[in-house]
């Protein structure tokens, strides 16, 4: 039986047993031991913490503890660790190594498994046949994302049956039903096409059905659609189809004029020079027409760098259509003020106030690309649409200056024919043919953002809502509230390559119950 008995001087404690000897222990003994133990104890939990949180809790003895705390206590490092920096070094051998020439390669992980054992893989071989697996489905990757690219530019720059269908039987009816042929507007309501109380709209395409939803839709969200005029100019081959259309589905009280591009009297070789060139240079065909993929380097180039040059490849660049929008002021000299739309826009509010915007002596009010929530449609800069190792770029422009939007354009006519806006188009649209397009390569906008600079109102953004062509990830709230929205880009809503989710927002203006469109299947 052990016994404790404590020293009248307090200075002492005895411990003692009846088979074992007393022990004497002082209180200053007892008080450095307490200390050592209070320092001790910590570090010793804490390593037991961590021994448990790594496993430890596997151990169900002292002894197991003790292997476990031992190496780290003495800082010696375990099997595991030293396992992992064999590894990493046989890793960093592998990525180094060249890959032998005809080595087999495993078509997925479990085969890469089933021969590691089969073939019995040292590490290094093992490493060495991963990376090259890993190498070989990157290249895999790659190449489908380039040809994914390339059919959905094809799939972008062709017209879809029912709408070449369309175009072609309301063409037939033009030739064979008088009602088709009737003009537009009727006679007696023409003062009204230069009548500058009016609101007057300019439309340029040749798609028939976009157009169909451009007008319904600013016609449906006018609160005034009796003041609603719209001018629409088509090419010669659509202009029948066109013009079939809004004679026979009148938009009442508004009024639509159609007017081909062979109607207009100014648009001669003389006062579109630069145009016809572009139209009929051997090299530009070729370059917009031609195979898109022949002399690309596809390993030294990115996707997105890849499809931005395909989108630059659109025929529609070099089309008398796109670039018309300069000429307004010679082709409407009578009109003051208008608003430019394009076809894959949809007009949800009402646009009357634009009219009462003060352009502030401006020849263009437009939104500008350079901020917004959604900054994959909205931080575009000069440096987005130029090359700026071209000597006359660098010298004119900044790469930093903010760039504005086509596609909804209030336009002060007035304003504008007092400019040399079209003589500053047609100038560096020559400069870029001489320089083989190294000046820029992307459509109408390059050269409108230098003819146009300093004469740029910008307008509030809720006006025009871009990037519906390309931004699958838009905000649908914010969507719904924009005046314009705007399918720029490769993806329109009347192609089966549209983002079905924001289709809605355009197929709603689209008269699923007219017998053309029933007919021809659209997007059934």
């Amino acid at each position: 039986m052990m016994q404790l008995h404590i020293s009248p001087s307090m200075r002492s404690i005895t411990i003692s047993s009846s088979k074992v000897a007393a022990r004497h222990i002082s209180y200053r003994t007892l008080f450095h031991t307490i200390l050592i133990l209070a320092f001790l104890l910590p570090f010793v939990f804490i390593l037991t913490a961590l021994v448990t949180l790594e496993g430890a809790n596997k151990c169900s003895s002292i002894d197991c503890l003790g292997r476990r705390l031992g190496p780290r206590l003495l800082g010696r490092v375990d099997d595991s660790e030293r396992l992992a920096r064999d590894f990493y070094k046989i890793l960093n051998e592998a990525s180094t190594q060249a890959i032998p020439d005809g080595l087999k390669l495993p078509d997925s992980f479990n085969h890469l498994v089933s021969d590691t054992k089969n073939n019995h893989y040292d590490p290094k071989t093992f490493a060495l046949v991963l990376r090259a697996m890993m190498e070989k489905f990157e290249r895999d990757i790659r190449e489908t994302k380039f040809a994914e690219l390339t059919n959905k530019h094809f799939a972008a720059s062709s017209i879809p049956k029912g709408i070449h269908c369309l175009s072609l039987r309301l063409t037939d009816e033009y030739s064979s039903n008088a009602h088709a042929r009737r003009q537009l507007p009727s006679p007696e309501r023409l003062p009204v096409l230069s009548d500058n109380a009016h609101h007057h709209f300019i439309l340029s395409t040749d798609n028939i059905l976009a157009a169909s939803v451009v007008v319904s839709s600013a016609v449906q969200s006018s609160s005034n659609p009796e003041r609603i005029v719209f001018h629409i100019i088509t090419d010669k081959k659509t202009y029948a189809g066109m013009h079939s259309w809004f004679a026979l589905n009148s938009v009442d009280p508004a009024i639509v004029e159609v007017r081909g591009v062979h109607q207009f009297d100014w648009l001669t070789r003389e006062n579109v020079p630069v145009l016809e060139a572009l139209e009929s240079h051997n090299g530009l065909m070729n370059y917009y027409h031609g195979s898109h993929v022949a002399g690309a380097n596809l390993s030294e180039t990115t996707p997105r760098r890849f499809a931005s040059r395909l989108q630059s490849r659109s025929p529609k660049y070099i089309s008398l259509l796109n670039h018309l929008r300069i000429y307004i002021p010679e082709l409407f000299p009578n009109l003051d003020k208008v608003v430019f739309l394009d076809d894959d826009v949809v007009v949800q509010r009402d646009l009357a106030p634009l009219w009462d915007v003060d352009l502030g002596g401006k020849v263009n009010g437009a939104v500008e690309t350079c901020r917004g929530e959604d900054a994959s449609v909205m931080s575009k800069r000069l440096r987005n649409y130029f090359n700026f190792s071209h000597p006359n770029i660098a010298k004119h422009l900044n790469p930093e200056e903010c760039a504005w939007a086509y596609g909804m354009n209030v336009f002060d006519l007035k304003a504008w024919r007092k400019t040399n806006i079209r003589e500053t188009y047609h100038s560096w649209l020559r400069e870029n043919l001489k320089s083989n397009l190294t000046m820029w390569k992307l459509g109408t906008l390059p050269p409108a953002l230098i003819a146009f600079k300093g004469h740029v109102h910008i307008i509030d953004s809720s006006w025009h809502m871009l990037g519906l062509g390309y931004q699958s990830q838009a905000n649908v709230e914010s969507i719904r509230k924009a005046a314009v929205i705007h399918y720029n880009g490769q993806s329109k809503p009347w192609l089966e390559i549209g983002f079905e989710h924001l289709r809605p927002f355009w197929t709603k203006y689209v008269n699923y119950s007219n017998d053309f469109i029933k007919n021809c299947h659209i997007l059934e």
